[in-house]
């Protein structure tokens, strides 16, 4: 299930707009990322192809479930990882920044154990 980076993108900012609102279109991704509008086609295009998304008789962009699992690991990775840059000490801006870059190549194994590792600093702290 190994796709490019931007795709990675794409697919994450489909489901950010879709928590945001129930219908998302292009221009809605073109507006959130600043991208130009032949690229944002181009690129849903071939997520389309690729059986990532489908869109609708009203041009309305849906996640399918490969789409989804996709977009929802990236999601989960960008959030951990700005909130533990953020825990260390890191400004929130440049947090989410190096989250971004860091959320496509991190291994699971190393996510996975981070996440463990920031579950329980969270509940300690809560003790």
């Amino acid at each position: 299930m190994k796709i490019l980076e931007s795709a990675e993108n794409y697919l994450e900012t489909i489901l950010i707009l879709h928590n945001e609102k129930p219908q998302v279109r292009s221009i809605d991704i073109v507006n959130h990322l600043g991208y130009s509008k032949p690229s944002v086609s181009i690129a849903m295009k071939q997520l389309e192809t690729g059986g990532y998304i489908t869109r609708d008789d009203d041009g309305f962009i849906h996640l399918t479930d490969s789409g989804r699992e996709i977009a929802e690991r990236i999601y989960e990775r960008h959030q951990l990882l700005s909130s533990h840059f953020i825990s260390i000490g890191v400004s929130p801006e440049t947090a989410m920044e190096d989250a971004c870059r860091v959320e496509h190549y991190i291994s699971q194994e190393t996510f996975e154990a981070l996440k463990k590792h920031h579950q329980k600093n969270h509940a300690d702290n809560l003790s």
